[in-house]
């Protein structure tokens, strides 16, 4: 991964959303909800003020709209703060 996110940051990548299907209705990327659950495939080294708790591998569920959105290699990604992640799953 040549991404490396500074501070408290972490780069996400999140889970695909499952398509649905209502009595053969294919439901589109767009009104499918957004996943709020992905892995953490870096992490930062935190601030003077806030240790990083994060690492690669992590299971993290975060808030709905947080991160920014970015795309890298044709592949979609989230970078956001350490504090938008909500929990790690074990």
């Amino acid at each position: 991964m040549n991404i490396r996110p500074l501070g408290d940051r972490v780069l996400v990548q999140p889970t695909a959303a499952e398509e649905v299907t209502m009595a053969g209705i294919i439901i589109p990327d767009s009104a499918k909800e957004k996943p709020l659950r992905g892995k953490v495939l870096a992490a930062g080294n935190g601030t003077k003020d806030e240790e990083m708790l994060l690492k690669a591998g992590d299971e993290v569920l975060y808030g709905k709209y947080a991160g920014t959105e970015i795309e890298f290699e044709g592949e979609k990604y989230l970078i956001m703060r350490q504090s938008d992640v909500l929990a790690v799953i074990a």
